[in-house]
C-alpha cells in the first residue's frame, strides 16, 4: 500500500535542496573547482525540476537524472535553446561514468567553459524558480 504524499512538503524539500546545490555550485566556481561546479549545476537543475514534477503530478518524482525527461513531466514550455542547453548540462552528471569520459570532461572544464555554463545554469535555475510561483 502506497503512502499518501504530502505534496507541499516534498516540493519544499526539492526546492530547498536545489537552492543548496546552487549555493554549492557558486562556491565551487569561486574556488576554481570547475568540473565540480558544473556537476552541482546539473544537480540544482535536476532537483528544481523534480520539485516541479511533484507539484504538477502530485506524486513523487521519478528516480531519473535526465533533465529533458524531467522537463517533459513538468509540462513546462521551454524553448528550443533552453532544451539544447539542458541537454548539454545533462552531460555534466558524470560521477559514476568511465575514466576516459571523466578525463575528457575535466579537460573541457576550464574557466571560460565553466563560466559560460554556470551562467546558463543559473539563468535556467532562476527561470524555473519563477515557475514555482505560477503553478
Amino acid at each position: 500500500m502506497e503512502q499518501e504524499v504530502n505534496i507541499k512538503q516534498v516540493v519544499d524539500y526539492w526546492k530547498t535542496e536545489a537552492e543548496r546545490n546552487y549555493e554549492t555550485a557558486e562556491f565551487l566556481y569561486k574556488g576554481k573547482k570547475y568540473s565540480d561546479c558544473l556537476f552541482f549545476c546539473h544537480l540544482m537543475l535536476e532537483k528544481i525540476l523534480k520539485g516541479l514534477v511533484v507539484k504538477q503530478t502530485k506524486i513523487h518524482a521519478p528516480y531519473i537524472h535526465e533533465l529533458d525527461t524531467l522537463v517533459i513531466r513538468t509540462n513546462l514550455d521551454l524553448n528550443e535553446e533552453q532544451m539544447r542547453q539542458l541537454k548539454i548540462i545533462n552531460t555534466f552528471n558524470i560521477r559514476a561514468r568511465y575514466d576516459n569520459i571523466k578525463k575528457s570532461f575535466y579537460q573541457r572544464c576550464d574557466k571560460n567553459y565553466t563560466e559560460e555554463y554556470f551562467n546558463i545554469s543559473k539563468e535556467l535555475y532562476l527561470w524555473l524558480k519563477k515557475e514555482y510561483q505560477k503553478k
